[in-house]
Parts: structure tokens; sequence; C-alpha cells
């Protein structure tokens, strides 16, 4: 009787501990802690790659070399004092470069370690006829890479958070850097209790 009575009673604090969960639409803008948030990865992502790409290095390569670039994303280093995942940001940045039609693109290092295994693989179990080479990767000619940075001034429960996300594009041969982007963000937030 004792137990049945506790579990009685724990039922409550249950239901009142368990959070209120509802599907939204994932183009909404919504802005809970004030952090770097999906939204901000997306829209900088897109803004500095048109940038990108509409710079003069584009056209100079197609006179050049009369063909489309090819791309590869490298690192993108957080330097912010939040844990933000860059994997999100980087795969943004790769789907607006490819989805621009005006540059070829390449996998990652580590998508690229993954390919091989399979090509050694078959290479053993494959038939002759499907079997994938060895040697006909297409090299890429420029990385693009970068790193995330913020600044946070807060004063009791209101802050400003100040994003600045600056990406370099990289001659791969050369090393020349062939062009320099920055997006910022500012964000003003206020609640009762503040922790960044």
């Amino acid at each position: 009787m004792k137990k049945l009575l506790i579990a009685l009673l724990a039922v409550p604090f249950l239901f009142a501990c368990s959070p209120k969960v509802r599907r939204v639409e994932t183009n909404l803008v919504k802005d809970v802690s004030g952090g770097w948030n999906d939204t901000d990865a997306q829209m900088v992502a897109q803004e500095m790659i048109t940038d990108c790409l509409d710079s003069g290095w584009y056209n100079k390569f197609l006179m050049q070399k009369g063909k489309e670039p090819t791309l590869i994303v490298g690192t993108v280093t957080n330097k912010t004092m939040e844990h933000i995942n860059t994997g999100v940001f980087i795969e943004e940045m790769q789907r607006a470069l490819i989805n621009s039609s005006k540059v070829n693109f390449v996998a990652s290092k580590d998508e690229r370690g993954e390919v091989r295994t399979e090509r050694l693989e078959q290479d053993e179990f494959a038939s002759e006829e499907t079997r994938k080479a060895f040697g006909k990767e297409i090299g890429a000619d420029f990385m693009l890479s970068g790193v995330l940075n913020s600044v946070v001034d807060q004063a009791g429960s209101k802050a400003v958070v100040f994003y600045q996300a600056n990406l370099k594009l990289i001659n791969i041969e050369t090393n020349q850097i062939v062009w320099n982007g920055q997006k910022q963000i500012k964000k003003y937030v206020k609640r009762s209790k503040v922790s960044f």
C-alpha cells in the first residue's frame, strides 16, 4: 500500500517534468537561446557562397581554363565561446555550392577515405565489368576554409552577441587566396538569467 501511494504521488511530478514538444516547419526562424543556430548557418552559408561565386576569381578561372572550377570544403574552425557543430555549417556551404551549378565539387577527406575503401573491396569482390579503377579521381582546384568568431557584451540579463564568419578560397596548387569573405550577425538577447 505504501509503495502504491508513493507511485501515485510521483506520477504528477513526472508529468510536470516532461517537456512539451510540437513540430514546426524546418524553415521557421526561431531563436530560443540567442546562440548560433540552424538559421544562422543557412543564412551565412548562402550569402557567402553567393558572394564567393560572384567575385572576380570565378570568371578569371573560366577564361583561363575553359571549365568550371572544382572545389572542396576544408576545415571551419569554431573559435566562439559556445559549442557550434561546424559540420552543419560545412554541409550548408556544400549544398549552396553544388546547387549553384557553377562549380564541380569533390568529396571531403573522410568521404574520400570511405570511397577508397569501397574501391579496394571492389578490387577483390566485384566483377571485372563493374569494378571501379583507382587513379581516376578528380583533384580539387580550390579549397574553402574558415573560422567562426564571436564577441559577447553582457550586463545582467541583457547581452549582445556578435558573430563573425570569415571564409577564404585558396588555390590548392599555388596557395594563393583568391577570395576572402566575411559575414556578421548581431543578436540582442534579454532574459532573466544569461549564461554564455
